[in-house]
């Protein structure tokens, strides 16, 4: 019996939340789970599927500069999407840049304003 079920949510650290927000939510278009309560700090929770992505706005102990240039060599989330032909059109449509997986499946990885790699990988 494992005691470990399902992930139900992963953090990830940022500077500035309405900018986090602006590409999680307004360019992936994530949905923003109004029951996130005062934390004593900013941030936002949002649903992906069943799982959920939580923005914190705090100092961030990594380096955002000088990432591994593929996110795939990095600490990165990875998510389904139904079409990557269309995602990749919208990262494009918005200047932001992506790289295609190196093992040859339909997958990409991108990066957030704070230089949080994320994988999106296709699963029709």
């Amino acid at each position: 019996m494992h005691m470990i079920h399902a992930i139900h949510h992963v953090s990830l650290i940022v500077a500035d939340t309405e900018r986090a927000l602006g590409f999680y939510r307004d360019l992936l278009g994530l949905e923003v789970d109004p029951g996130r309560p005062d934390l004593g700090y900013p941030g936002a929770w949002l649903k992906i599927g069943a799982q959920q992505i939580h923005l914190l706005e705090l100092p961030n102990p990594d380096p955002v500069e000088a990432r591994p240039d593929h996110g795939g060599r990095d600490r990165h989330l990875a998510a389904t999407v139904a079409d990557l032909d269309a995602v990749a059109a919208l990262l494009e449509a918005a200047g932001t840049p992506y790289r295609l997986s190196r093992s040859g499946r339909r997958a990409l990885f991108t990066r957030d304003p704070d230089a949080n790699a994320l994988e999106l990988i296709e699963q029709p």
